[in-house]
C-alpha cells in the first residue's frame, strides 16, 4: 500500500474571503460592545455595574453606546442576509442549502457527533470533517437565532412609540424580559462554549487565526479537515486556493485583538456569574 504524497512544505490555503472576515470582525466588535454596555444596564443594582457605567459616561451613556453597537450588529446581520439572497437568487448557488458548503445540519453531522464522542473516550478514530464541523453549525444557528430574537425585541424597546401603534402594552414587558434573558444566554454561550471551541481547545490555544487571516497551513487543513482536503484536491481546486502566508503584522494584530476579546469576554462572564449568585 503506497503512502499518500506529502503536501509541499509551507503552503497556505485560502478558506475565508475578505467579506467573510469583515463580517466576523464586525460581529465580534459589536457583540463585545453590546455585552460591555448591556450588562451594566441589566445588573444596574450591583456595584461593578455602576463602576463600569461611569466609565461609559453613566447609564445614559451606556445606553447610547448600546444602541450604536446594536445598529452595527443589525447592519452586519443585514449584509449577511443580503449575501445569502444574492447567492441564491442571482448566482443560483444551491450549495448553501445542502452539501459540504452548507451550514444546514445534515445526517452526516449527527453521525460525526457520535463519532467524536467515541473519539473523546478513545473508542474510535477522529471523524473526517469537511468544510464545516457540527459545532460550527451549532454556533452559526445559535447566533442566527439570537440575532432575530435579541434584535427584534431590542427594536421594540428602541422605538416604543412606533410599535405602540399596533402592539398591545404587554408586548413591551415581554420584549424587555426576552431581550435581557436571551442576551444573557448569548453572552454566556459565546464567551464560554464558542471561545473554547474556537480558541481555547488544546490544538488551537490561545488563538485560532484562520477567520482573521483567511488562510491556514495546508498540512493543518489536511489534518483537521481531511474530507474537505480530499474533496478539493480531487476536484483540482486545491491549487487555485493556494495563497500567500499572513504577514507578521497581521499575525500580531490577530493575536493581540483576539486575546483582548477573549479576556474581556471571560471577565464579563465572571461578573455575570457573580451578579447571578448574589
Amino acid at each position: 500500500m503506497t503512502s499518500e504524497p506529502a503536501s509541499p512544505v509551507g503552503r497556505y490555503v485560502a478558506r475565508f474571503d475578505p467579506f467573510d472576515r469583515f463580517l466576523h470582525f464586525l460581529l465580534m466588535v459589536t457583540f463585545l460592545g453590546l455585552a460591555l454596555t448591556g450588562l451594566p444596564l441589566l445588573f444596574s443594582t450591583h456595584a461593578w455595574a455602576a463602576v463600569l457605567s461611569r466609565l461609559l459616561g453613566g447609564f445614559r451613556g451606556a445606553a447610547l453606546f448600546h444602541r450604536a453597537f446594536a445598529f452595527g450588529m443589525l447592519a452586519c446581520f443585514g449584509m449577511h442576509l443580503a449575501r445569502l439572497g444574492y447567492r441564491l437568487v442571482v448566482r443560483k448557488d444551491w450549495g448553501i442549502l445542502w452539501g459540504p458548503h452548507s451550514m444546514v445540519p445534515q445526517p452526516r453531522d449527527v453521525v460525526q457527533i457520535l463519532q467524536n464522542f467515541r473519539w473523546f473516550i478513545g473508542r474510535g478514530p477522529r471523524p473526517e470533517f469537511d468544510r464545516y464541523a457540527y459545532w460550527e453549525k451549532f454556533d452559526y444557528w445559535a447566533v442566527f437565532w439570537g440575532m432575530g430574537i435579541i434584535g427584534g425585541s431590542g427594536l421594540v424597546l428602541w422605538f416604543p412609540k412606533f410599535f405602540a401603534r399596533f402592539l398591545p402594552g404587554t408586548v413591551f414587558n415581554l420584549a424587555l424580559l426576552i431581550h435581557g434573558e436571551e442576551a444573557l444566554l448569548a453572552v454566556c454561550f459565546i464567551f464560554t462554549i464558542h471561545f473554547f471551541n474556537s480558541h481555547l481547545r488544546p490544538e488551537k490555544f490561545p488563538v485560532d487565526k484562520v477567520i482573521f487571516t483567511g488562510v491556514l497551513p495546508e498540512e493543518e487543513l489536511r489534518h483537521e479537515r481531511p474530507a474537505e482536503y480530499e474533496r478539493i484536491a480531487a476536484s483540482g481546486q486545491l491549487e487555485r486556493l493556494v495563497s500567500s502566508p499572513p504577514t507578521s503584522a497581521t499575525l500580531v494584530w490577530t493575536r493581540v485583538s483576539t486575546l483582548l476579546a477573549v479576556a474581556l469576554g471571560l471577565v464579563l462572564v465572571l461578573l455575570t456569574i457573580w451578579a447571578l449568585l448574589r
